[in-house]
């Protein structure tokens, strides 16, 4: 089974998959994988069945799917296109970093291999998106940061943002406004028990606040 075979709706599944087996579920149920593809329990079941058919994912009823190392190669395959072209809309055309994801999401589908090589080396070889998502290299190997949410370190810690969890655009644009990029540094001053808000500097400047949701998207390395 070669990639190119494929169509996009059956590459967003695999992708899907991965992702939600990334966060901690070995095996994705069709409900779940449906909430993920906007779409009904019955269609994912349906789809969910025609890649076990072509043997690129492990179905059993009742307990779900799970990528098989054909899926799993394919799902990298198309990860990697997503974030090489991140970086490349925002470091070569001037696009903000809210503004990339659903073009990314088009020109993930460019079947040409030689292609994405040769963005691959034009870019530099990076191994993070501008979102601070690692890149898989053409290996599927992923370069892996230890990092944590500000929502779970103490108080009193210091790190530097690599990454954000979410790349909803309305988070992005509220990153900005803050002035929080990837790089900035973060002292974590106060946690509020009444609703999970913390209270930071960032780069050292003026204390502010930042919502529980915001604090849980928020990936620093500790410093």
């Amino acid at each position: 089974m070669m990639i190119s075979e494929l169509s996009f709706t059956e590459e967003n599944y695999l992708k899907a998959i991965y992702h939600l087996s990334e966060e901690g579920n070995s095996s994705v149920n069709t409900n779940s994988l449906a909430d993920s593809m906007n779409t009904t329990p019955a269609s994912a079941n349906d789809m969910v069945k025609r890649l076990s058919q072509k043997n690129l994912i492990g179905y059993q009823k009742y307990k779900g799917a799970t990528l098989l190392t054909k899926g799993k190669k394919v799902a990298l395959t198309i990860i990697r296109k997503h974030r090489l072209w991140e970086v490349f809309l925002v470091e070569k055309l001037g696009f903000k970093w809210d503004e990339v994801h659903e073009i990314a999401e088009q020109l993930e589908h460019i079947k040409s291999p030689k292609l994405i090589r040769q963005l691959d080396k034009f870019l530099g070889f990076p191994t993070i998106d501008p979102h601070g998502d690692p890149i898989p290299n053409e290996d599927g190997e992923m370069k892996e940061t230890v990092r944590a949410s500000i929502s779970d370190v103490d108080v009193d810690a210091m790190g530097i943002v690599v990454a954000v969890n979410n790349d909803d655009t309305l988070l992005l644009q509220h990153l900005d406004a803050l002035k929080i990029k990837l790089g900035s540094k973060i002292r974590i001053i106060e946690r509020m028990d009444f609703d999970g808000s913390v209270s930071i500097t960032i780069d050292d400047g003026a204390k502010q606040f930042i919502s529980k949701s915001v604090a849980e998207n928020l990936m620093i390395t500790l410093v």
